[in-house]
């Protein structure tokens, strides 16, 4: 059986009416979608005997650009020619979503503030339009390298930061050029903080403190972070009820923010990652489409984790060798250099970038409805959501995810009733340790385990549940007192807007000093990686190559 989801009933409800869509006739009357214009044409072709390579649901729209952000007819529609559709580019992996019918709208996720907890982002094409980027503190042992610091050595969140809301504009040729890359909300900003060094290490104290400034500063000026994409997890198991990441993570919640995360990278056998096992966060499965743009062969990909019987994902979105933006010479790039597509771009599979896909799929409901509490996004996706008839009924939640019919359930409506969740709440008293489950930093051969932060300093569960909730678990550059950044705005990087760093006073759990050091350890317990798989999946990526 699949996992009970707990609303809140209303009558009145707008949201979570049968299928997700417009449920009376007046409203079906009123619009004719280019969906139904599509289906309407692939019935004439098949009833005349003719072939047509496009999906079910392939849109039909009319020629010319789409407003000021810069999204091009021609990477709305694509090529439809049979044998050139690569299912893993990003022009492709919109259209299955159902993204080019709401840009056709105007709408990009103009405004949404997509918060990016990974491992920074590199400035390449893509992203580096005006405000695209903003770098808020860099947490990861890094940030002690004037050299390195917001910069992604790792590689991960470069890719993700495509996926989510990249845009070239007007840059890379002609509007036709398949070079030409664009996002899934290619008009939405990247607050990027950065975690992982360059060999992805990165300790589960580091991402709540990461949640927590997210947070506090969700509504500093030009910031709106409405989104927040955590393509991470951990082994642990124990009760999201207690865990301290799933509180800081429903902490964000209440707050206004949509919490999307990655399910897993563990296969069918396993229970969800830590934070995605906490049933108020919108966890994220992927979906193989297997090289086609038709619905009915799609099915869950191999590696992404199931669930058990208390959760599983809430829904599934393409997984399968996502060709993205390529963070040149990180450690991903140097590693896999099959990945690579072209100079610019490098494939990856993963639930991590099913969930890219998802938050700038949210990025965009955003934009069209900003009154939307996290609990109606997450009611209307699912609502939403296409089934798949070849896939698995457990582990794949309700389904593909379909964003312009999201649109079309949110469009111009107000806000909207009946989708509280009405989960017990998380407490954040359990153990530091048990949240990091098996992975562990390692410095000089010593793990940091039990419940320490990465200075060695004792964890305090109830102080620090106690302030996140109140939104004072960072003062100014301050973060459960260690002082881990700056205060301000007042930093220098590449990206238009910075948070200012800090040099870490004090040693780290080992004993060394954080001052000159070169940070070379390892990610987790056991290897790093297995061949082309990444073994440890703490970050959520899974492989990396260039075959689609």
């Amino acid at each position: 059986m699949g996992q009970q989801r707990t609303w809140e009933s209303s009558s009145s409800a707008t949201v979570g009416q049968g299928s997700g869509r417009r449920a009376t006739a007046a409203a079906v009357s009123t619009r004719l979608t280019a969906r139904t214009a599509a289906l309407a044409l692939a019935t004439l072709l098949l009833l005349a005997g003719l072939q047509t390579s496009a999906k079910a649901y392939d849109r039909v729209g009319d020629d010319g650009s789409w407003g000021d952000w810069g999204v091009e007819q021609a990477e709305i529609d694509g090529d439809l020619t049979e044998g050139t559709r690569d299912m893993g580019s990003m022009r492709e992996v919109a259209r299955v979503v159902g993204a080019p019918d709401v840009w056709r709208h105007g709408v990009t996720g103009k405004g949404v503030g997509v918060a990016l907890i990974d491992s920074g982002v590199l400035p390449v094409e893509g992203l580096t339009g005006q405000g695209k980027v903003i770098n808020g503190p860099d947490l990861s042992f890094e940030s002690q390298a004037d050299e390195l610091r917001y910069l992604d050595t790792f590689g991960h969140g470069t890719h993700m930061a495509g996926i989510i809301a990249g845009h070239d504009g007007t840059a890379g040729g002609s509007d036709a050029d398949d070079n030409r890359f664009v996002g899934m909300a290619p008009g939405a900003h990247l607050v990027s903080l950065k975690l992982a060094s360059a060999d992805g290490a990165t300790d589960v104290s580091q991402v709540i403190a990461a949640v927590d400034w997210v947070v506090e500063h969700r509504n500093d000026p030009g910031l709106n972070i409405r989104v927040l994409n955590l393509s991470y997890g951990t082994d642990g198991t124990q009760s999201y009820l207690s865990d301290p990441l799933s509180h800081a993570i429903e902490v964000a919640w209440r707050h206004g923010i949509v919490v999307v995360v990655s399910a897993g990278n563990n296969g069918a056998d396993a229970a969800l990652n830590n934070p995605a096992l906490d049933p108020y966060a919108l966890a994220v499965g992927g979906a193989d489409l297997h090289g086609t743009r038709w619905t009915d062969d799609d099915t869950i990909a191999e590696f992404s984790s199931r669930g058990d019987g208390s959760r599983q994902p809430d829904l599934l979105a393409p997984s399968r060798s996502i060709a993205s933006l390529r963070a040149t010479g990180s450690y991903i790039d140097d590693r896999y250099p099959d990945a690579r597509v072209g100079d610019r771009l490098m494939r990856g599979s993963g639930t991590s970038q099913a969930a890219a896909v998802v938050s700038g799929a949210v990025a965009l409901l955003l934009e069209e409805q900003p009154s939307l509490t996290p609990d109606q996004v997450k009611r209307v996706l699912i609502d939403d959501a296409r089934r798949l008839p070849s896939a698995a009924a457990f582990g794949s939640g309700a389904g593909l995810l379909d964003v312009d019919a999201a649109y079309d359930t949110v469009e111009g409506r107000p806000r909207t009733r009946g989708s509280r969740q009405t989960w017990a709440i998380s407490t954040g008293l359990g153990s530091l340790e048990l949240a990091r489950g098996t992975q562990h930093v390692s410095d000089d051969g010593v793990e940091l385990t039990g419940e320490r932060d990465v200075f060695g300093r004792a964890w305090d569960a109830a102080t620090w549940a106690r302030n996140a909730e109140a939104e004072t678990a960072w003062v100014g550059g301050w973060w459960n007192g260690l002082e881990l950044s700056g205060s301000d705005w007042s930093g220098s990087s590449w990206a238009g807007k910075t948070w200012a760093g800090k040099t870490w006073a004090g040693k780290t759990w080992a004993g060394n000093a954080w001052a000159g050091k070169t940070w070379a350890g390892k990610t987790w317990a056991g290897d790093h990686w297995v061949g082309k798989t990444w073994a440890g999946n703490a970050w959520t990526g899974k492989t990396w190559a260039s075959s689609p």
